[in-house]
């Protein structure tokens, strides 16, 4: 595919994304965008993301920014992961689906907010988890060790602004 025929295919999921009535359509069009690993997406898919309100769409927007593996993401995703972890109904697949775009991502920004999943009751989300520092910072496991007297896991890992 040429770039003017992926130009074009870039532009009508885009469309599709904010203007299709059918929650199908714009979860396919979310996934599409996080196969395509179009980094000009990140943008509008973050928008989106703040917009959608079916909760399919919102898993397929965010799996396709972890798809394009784009740092800009990182904090709208954590943001989602602060408002869900608020609702009274915590749907783990959606922490999945969260924790995989991270570490995907591999912004070490995220690992302050993945920590208190290290020690979570479900092992997938745990096994998640370890896999997740793992991937964004190897040697987590001798840092947490030189540190932990002192601090959290959350307050080792926190970036500063």
């Amino acid at each position: 595919m040429n770039w003017h025929e992926q130009n074009i295919k870039y532009n009508s999921l885009i469309k599709q994304l904010f203007h299709d009535e059918d929650w199908q359509k714009r979860a396919d069009a979310a996934r599409e965008l996080g196969i395509m690993k179009e980094g000009r997406a990140v943008n509008l898919l973050c928008r989106a993301l703040r917009s959608e309100m079916d909760h399919l769409v919102v898993n397929r927007i965010i799996e396709a920014l972890g798809r394009i593996g784009d740092g800009r993401a990182t904090l709208r995703i954590i943001e989602k992961l602060k408002e869900h972890l608020d609702e009274s109904e915590v749907d783990k697949y959606r922490l999945i689906y969260i924790v995989e775009a991270l570490k995907n991502i591999k912004d070490k920004r995220a690992l302050e907010h993945i920590g208190p999943f290290l020690n979570s009751s479900d092992e997938e989300l745990k096994n998640l988890a370890h896999e997740t520092f793992d991937a964004i910072e190897p040697n987590w496991k001798a840092i947490v060790k030189q540190e932990r007297e002192e601090r959290s896991i959350e307050e080792i890992f926190k970036v500063k602004l």
